[in-house]
């Protein structure tokens, strides 16, 4: 094996986790290697829609805006009855990421983006069309087995770490004899993709209906497309619902005439709540489906996979520059699992809002929730109520003693430059370890004499200042002062490490810690 076959970090499964790692470890100079099995984008439409923290993710690759051009955002969302009346209407609040707050997607057309954006990388390479036979690992490396399914030639090749995001049948996670532990839900359904030809009412918006007698979810998604999802019912025939006719007849219920769509595809799928007993065998990581899976309820599980790569690929960068240590690695199972396994919780949770068959509970409960719609104070609640949790670690790379503001994900407003151009704060802040400061600066010799830069945060009006950044809208300022902040450290992902009041110094940086040098972030427009 030739130095050619060396690389960093390789990575299997080129669906969303996995290219999303792709762009995130190929902007930081690594040497990448990423098999697929599929030659081309897998066509069908799985996921259906993401949230503002994941494009806030894909915003780092200079992706976001590109993205969104090909989402539905701000549509409404409705629980309706069997007669098609809603009992509970609701718009997710923003969470202060700097984008919508929930966006629909069409999985080919996001993947395909996805995936220009990693070719810009020279340092990654992509192997389509290549299958991973046997994955073995030493104290230097990982050795991967590849099969190139066209003429079946073998290759061979070496990389420090392997991400593992070959789904939930990975291979890669069956060689290592790591359990996959949860349920299948014995339901099967059936899921519709259309192109839309005509509009009908409705079409315009994400619709739950939960109809005791067959539920549904009707979904609009970016391009001209249309999602549908229905059960299969007991006694049904599972291959007939996947027919044309069989689907037309389960779409007309809902005022969608036959020459009002295309059917671009039907397929019966289930359910499944599973968590890997590990994430992390050594050198090998475990990301997105082929780590946990879950319930489709609230449109979770890639953007998990994704906020999965986010997590891991600055500890394995960090790791392979020798700026932390290797045992920082093991933080990336702690603080990402409870993360998923409370989205999990939420999404079963809303799954039984949609499912239940017994109608003399949903004849009670329909109407109640309309009824606490209508009182104020509760229409605003659940106008607000958002089922995705805070982005805030608990445990993991985290300084000691905890402080309030430790472990979240601090908000992304836009903020300004000293050159006066107005940014989105992770624009303006860029990569890297960084403390960001307001008030009267406190001195931190833990961190200064490492060479970690700081930024200036000052209010509205105030005059342009190297190596600050005007919150003109006050979003951070005001954020800070209720965790009682007045310095934050700030790590790659933009999760706060440590803070500390106005005149404490902040804790130590973690044990090891040696930071490479980088430019400072907020003078470069």
């Amino acid at each position: 094996m030739n130095d050619d076959d060396a690389y960093d970090v390789a990575v299997v499964g080129y669906g969303p986790t996995g290219v999303t790692a792709a762009n995130l470890l190929g902007a930081m100079g690594l040497r990448i290697v990423v098999v697929e099995r599929d030659a081309d984008i897998f066509p069908r439409a799985r996921a259906i829609s993401t949230d503002e923290e994941v494009v806030r993710i894909w915003q780092r690759s200079g992706l976001a805006e590109r993205l969104k051009q090909d989402m539905l955002t701000d549509l409404p969302i409705d629980f309706v009855d069997e007669q098609g009346r809603s009992f509970v209407s609701a718009h997710l609040p923003s969470r202060g990421h700097g984008h919508p707050p929930q966006m629909f997607i069409y999985q080919p057309a996001l993947e395909q983006v996805l995936r220009e954006g990693a070719a810009r990388h020279p340092n990654v390479e992509i192997l389509l069309g290549h299958e991973c036979l046997r994955v073995r690992q030493d104290d230097d490396g990982v050795e991967l087995t590849l099969a190139h399914l066209g003429d079946d030639t073998v290759r061979r090749l070496r990389a420090s770490y392997l991400i593992a995001a070959d789904g939930g049948s990975s291979l890669i996670r069956a060689q290592l004899n790591v359990g996959y532990e949860g349920r299948t839900y014995e339901d099967h359904w059936v899921v519709i993709d259309t192109e839309m030809l005509t509009t009908w009412p409705g079409h315009d918006r994400l619709r739950f209906h939960c109809d005791p007698s067959r539920p549904a979810v009707d979904c609009p998604t970016p391009l001209g497309h249309h999602r549908w999802e229905f059960p299969i019912l007991p006694g049904e025939d599972d291959r007939r619902l996947t027919t044309d006719e069989a689907v037309q007849d389960l779409v007309a219920r809902y005022g969608v005439a036959k020459d009002s769509i295309r059917i671009l595809r039907a397929t019966v799928y289930s359910h499944h709540v599973r968590f890997a007993t590990r994430w992390r065998v050594g050198r090998v990581f475990l990301a997105g489906d082929a780590a946990h899976a879950m319930p489709p309820w609230i449109g979770q599980g890639m953007a998990a996979g994704v906020r999965d790569a986010a997590n891991l690929c600055w500890k394995l960068a960090a790791v392979l520059a020798g700026e932390l240590p290797e045992r920082v690695l093991d933080t990336y199972e702690a603080e990402r699992q409870p993360h998923v396994r409370e989205i999990t919780k939420r999404a079963v949770f809303v799954g039984r809002i949609i499912t239940e068959r017994r109608r003399f509970i949903t004849q009670v409960r329909n109407p109640a929730l309309r009824a606490l719609g209508r009182v104020p104070g509760l229409h605003r609640f659940l106008q607000g109520a958002s089922w995705i949790p805070a982005a805030r670690y608990t445990s993991g790379l985290l300084a000691a003693p905890r402080t309030r503001a430790a472990g979240f994900l601090l908000p992304q407003p836009w903020v300004t430059r000293p050159d006066g151009t107005r940014v989105r704060l992770d624009d303006a802040l860029g990569p890297g370890w960084l403390l960001l400061r307001t008030g009267t600066a406190t001195a931190q010799p833990f961190w200064t004499r490492l060479g970690v830069p700081s930024v200036t945060l000052r209010p509205a009006g105030s005059p342009a200042a190297e190596d600050s950044l005007v919150d003109a809208d006050g979003v951070l300022l005001a954020w800070m002062a209720r965790h009682s902040a007045a310095t934050v450290v700030l790590r790659p992902d933009g999760y706060v490490y440590a803070a500390a009041p106005q005149g404490a110094p902040l804790p130590p940086p973690p044990h090891g810690f040696t930071p490479a040098a980088r430019p400072a972030a907020t003078t470069n427009p």
